[in-house]
């Protein structure tokens, strides 16, 4: 008998409108932050892939940027990623937050989805601990008759918050359950397949984008240029150099990152450079520049230069 029968393994992506709690929900299931999250909407721009091990199964998590109207080149490149990933996964949990009611952008999502239909389909209620108990029924009716109205019949409707962690372990369970018996596809330990440069591009991205104005997040990039440990320390004092560049569209976007004096880039630095050691488990000297790539969202150029 093969050592693996009775093993799963397979993919679950996590879909929905911009803000609605995947990621948060991501690094809750992985157990350990490996993807950004920010109260700002649009903040992920890449499928990060979260790793559940379990000793009876592997659970991917797949991440999606948040499906929404798109204004640039850029918007509709992640909408394309997202409606591409709906079709490569094993089950698809889409995130209706507990605290909002179904909009416009839900029930397009939802049309996309119902598509798809050989695909297991969870509706997640995010942000369950934002609610008392009779407005979490009216959510959970009101989820029900989204389904029946376009036509997807939820394998599961679940409530969960990934900030207290009510229901998270549930959830594992039941998306585990629906993936397929096969062999691990990931070492032991392996909590992402992203390359480093490219979770630490995303931290300081998370850094840059708190408490900035609202019509900052969405042009902001970052690109990590080099990235290596220093050669002149000893084995037992290592120290990584980073240097990195945060791309913006206009002068007075570069002025509001590097703030009076530099303070604020000195902040987004120093914020950054803390979860980059807390994830990479070294101590890191982090170099930061401010640069202006004029409307980088619209010119196809530029987007390829900046990984999109």
């Amino acid at each position: 008998m093969s050592e693996t029968t009775g093993f799963r393994c397979g993919f679950a992506c996590l879909v929905g409108r911009p803000n609605t709690g995947k990621s948060t929900l991501t690094n809750a299931l992985v157990g350990q932050k490996v993807a950004i999250a920010s109260s700002r909407p649009q903040t992920t721009r890449h499928t990060i892939r979260g790793i559940v091990h379990r000793p009876d199964a592997q659970l991917v998590l797949v991440d999606t940027p948040g499906l929404h109207k798109p204004r640039t080149l850029l918007g509709e490149r992640l909408n394309d990623l997202v409606l591409t990933t709906l079709g490569e996964v094993d089950v698809v949990g889409m995130c209706l937050p507990a605290d909002e009611k179904t909009g416009p952008g839900d029930r397009f999502l939802a049309r996309e989805i119902a598509r798809v239909r050989s695909r297991s389909t969870f509706a997640i209620v995010t942000k369950a601990d934002l609610v008392g108990k009779a407005r979490m029924v009216e959510r959970l009716v009101s989820v029900q008759r989204l389904g029946e109205e376009i036509g997807i019949e939820w394998d599961e409707i679940v409530p969960v918050s990934a900030k207290t962690g009510f229901q998270v372990d549930l959830l594992a369970d039941l998306l585990v359950a629906r993936l397929p018996e096969g062999p691990p596809l990931y070492p032991e330990g392996e909590l992402t397949d992203q390359p480093e440069e490219v979770l630490v591009a995303e931290l300081i991205r998370e850094a840059a984008l708190e408490g900035v104005r609202e019509e900052l997040p969405h042009s902001i990039a970052v690109v990590v240029e080099e990235m290596g440990l220093r050669e002149d320390r000893p084995p037992d004092r290592p120290l990584l150099d980073i240097h990195a560049n945060l791309y913006v569209e206009r002068p007075s976007q570069k002025a509001i990152i590097i703030g009076t004096k530099g303070r604020r880039l000195v902040e987004v630095g120093t914020k950054a450079r803390q979860q980059i050691e807390a994830l990479l488990g070294t101590p890191v000297y982090l170099d930061l520049y401010v640069k202006v790539a004029k409307d980088w969202q619209r010119d196809p150029k530029q987007l390829r230069r900046l990984g999109f």
